[in-house]
């Protein structure tokens, strides 16, 4: 019993630890896993080039979505091989988680409806919609602990593409949108933790969160990314530079997630002026796209 998906990662247009609102954005960058099941009883993991990486997340998505739609299956291995560097800020983990129940299911023979949007998950009835692998994705993220808000904003980009509106506390898509970007991410030398992010000092910056949402409600997502940036920039210790250099070229920039990675999005030609300046900073900087179609079973 195998199966194989892909989902992808993913930027931030509003961070959720201030409020339980969020808001991110599918990117071209691929985590795919790769699931087997047997009868040994246990399950478990591994990294694609990263032999002391942390699996207990992909493996408690095994087990949840084996026990929420077997028929008896208690045990297998799950392997990830990813483009999207681990605590980067660019949702490695929600693509890991959703790419592993994707993978489980197909081994187990359940089909997945391909839902967009929240109109397609309202009318699913009994059938599994890729939102519902998300939720139960995001479960699993709560159980293994790696992360604060089950980071449902995260999820459902990686899971459906493009931009998403999310209710964290409820697990809720409010709205989803197709934006054709090009994006821009410079990821530094250092990693962060979404789990070990100050909560506290979050929340401080609750009031420019709901402003945020308010850009978000009203489609204005690069605006609303530039804002979320400083605002969080400020809160997690993060240095703001990268962004006041962006900001006189791009539409939108900022701090993805709890860092240390920053995304920018425009136009390419612009983009490619605020490249030239990230590059000289310490890291990694690479010009991408935004992706519309989300994960899939290959």
């Amino acid at each position: 019993m195998k199966g194989r998906a892909v989902a992808l990662g993913a930027g931030t247009v509003l961070n959720a630890l201030a409020t339980g609102t969020g808001s991110a954005f599918a990117l071209d960058a691929e985590t795919t896993a790769t699931v087997e099941l047997d009868d040994s009883g246990d399950v478990s993991g591994s990294v694609a080039g990263a032999p002391d990486a942390d699996t207990r997340l992909v493996e408690r998505c095994v087990e949840l979505t084996v026990d929420r739609f077997g028929s008896g299956e208690r045990g297998g291995h799950v392997r990830t091989d990813s483009e999207v560097p681990m605590a980067a800020g660019l949702k490695s983990s929600s693509a890991a988680a959703n790419a592993t129940v994707l993978a489980t299911l197909s081994a187990l023979g359940v089909d997945v409806a391909a839902d967009a949007d929240v109109a397609a998950d309202a009318d699913a009835g009994n059938g599994v919609t890729r939102l519902d692998a998300c939720r139960l994705g995001v479960e699993a993220a709560r159980d293994a602990g790696v992360t604060v808000t089950g980071a449902f904003d995260d999820a459902s980009a990686s899971m459906l593409g493009g931009v998403t509106f999310t209710d964290n506390t409820r697990d809720d898509l409010l709205s989803r949108a197709e934006r054709d970007w090009d994006v821009l991410v410079w990821t530094p030398p250092e990693r962060a933790y979404s789990a070990d992010a100050d909560v506290s000092r979050c929340e401080r910056v609750a009031p420019m969160a709901r402003l945020v949402a308010d850009l978000v409600s009203e489609d204005r997502y690069a605006e609303a990314m530039t804002v979320n940036g400083l605002a969080f920039s400020a809160a997690l210790g993060f240095p703001t530079d990268p962004a006041v250099e962006a900001m006189p070229h791009a539409a939108g920039v900022s701090l993805s997630g709890t860092g240390p990675s920053v995304v920018a999005v425009g136009a390419r030609e612009d983009l490619e002026t605020v490249a030239a300046m990230w590059d000289e900073r310490d890291g990694t900087t690479r010009l991408t796209t935004t992706r519309t179609d989300g994960a899939r079973v290959l």
